[in-house]
């Protein structure tokens, strides 16, 4: 099996490095990286450039800051796996997990895979923000009601897809509206879905956290939107 590792980063000056090791130290499978720098200007490009260039299959660079939904449908082009591993450049989720996310993969016809933070059973889970944990949930809930499943984390960063699921839908979102968007466009399409626990090392916003307030409101628009109307 080969895989196709998504990393989009911006301004991860301070952890870019360590991920690329991280995932490219993961040999359980044959992979290939694709890095998305999201305009960074605090120097994620220039170590992309002058230290990681070499030990990655590809690097895309945004001229200005798009989003993550933006970096992942600029790699999505360049893909050659036969499933596609979304890893986020902040060390929140450990690669040494994607033997768990590849499970229901290879053992049970997953078409998308789902790390969820909040089933526990795997590895430890830094405590979250009491209310980003409330408005995952919230959101979780109403785009469970909309689409009519039980996922626990539907804003989890570390998603798997199988490649032609992920490329039979059209993304248009170019922020962290990627997130509900993807899960309710395949949804819809009646793909199958299974999560799995993962661990989770959260970081603080003095930490280079960037979700927002306004992000919530966002995913919330998206489920209305592409639950009714797309």
């Amino acid at each position: 099996m080969f895989i196709t590792v998504i990393i989009p980063c911006y301004n991860e000056k301070a952890t870019i490095k360590e991920i690329v090791n991280k995932v490219n130290n993961y040999n359980d499978y044959k992979k290939e990286v694709i890095i998305v720098d999201d305009g960074s200007t605090d120097g994620t490009k220039e170590i992309l450039e002058k230290e990681i260039k070499q030990t990655v299959y590809k690097i895309i660079y945004h001229e200005q800051n798009l989003g993550k939904g933006a970096a992942i449908s600029s790699a999505l082009n360049h893909v050659n796996g036969e499933v596609v591993i979304i890893q986020d450049a902040d060390l929140e989720y450990d690669p040494k997990d994607y033997t768990n996310l590849l499970r229901p993969f290879l053992e049970k016809k997953a078409d998308i895979v789902l790390g969820s933070r909040f089933l526990g059973g795997v590895g430890p889970v830094r405590i979250h923000f009491f209310w980003h944990y409330v408005a995952n949930k919230i959101l979780t809930l109403i785009c469970n009601i909309f689409i009519n499943l039980n996922i626990s984390d539907m804003e989890t960063g570390f998603k798997l897809f199988k490649t032609k699921a992920i490329k039979s839908i059209k993304l248009y979102e170019k922020s962290f509206g990627f997130e509900p968007e993807v899960v309710i466009k395949l949804a819809k399409k009646n793909f199958i879905f299974y999560e799995v626990p993962v661990s989770y090392y959260g970081r603080s916003y003095e930490e280079g956290k960037k979700i927002r307030l306004k992000d919530a409101f966002t995913a919330l628009y998206c489920i209305v939107k592409y639950s009714i109307f797309d």
